[in-house]
C-alpha cells in the first residue's frame, strides 16, 4: 500500500463480515492491496485509508457481502 486515500477518497469499501464466506477473493482482485486478511483467516478488512472505492472487490466477491459506502 502505497497512496493514502483516507482523506480524499468519497467511497470505500465495507465487508459484511455475516455475509463473507471467507474465500478471499476480494483481496486478491484489490488492485491497491488493500483488503487485510487477519492472521486467523477468519477475519477480512478494508483499510479505508487505501481503499480507492474503485469497485473491483464488490464486483469479484461471490457472496455479495461487500458494499461501497
Amino acid at each position: 500500500m502505497k497512496n493514502k486515500t483516507g482523506q480524499w477518497s468519497l467511497h470505500h469499501a465495507f465487508i459484511d463480515q455475516k455475509k463473507c464466506i471467507k474465500c478471499h477473493l476480494c483481496a486478491g482482485h484489490c488492485p491497491e492491496g488493500c483488503v487485510e486478511i487477519f492472521s486467523d483467516g477468519r477475519n477480512v478488512e478494508v483499510n479505508a485509508d487505501y481503499c480507492k472505492g474503485c469497485l473491483v472487490c464488490a464486483v469479484e466477491c461471490p457472496a455479495k457481502a461487500i458494499k461501497i459506502i
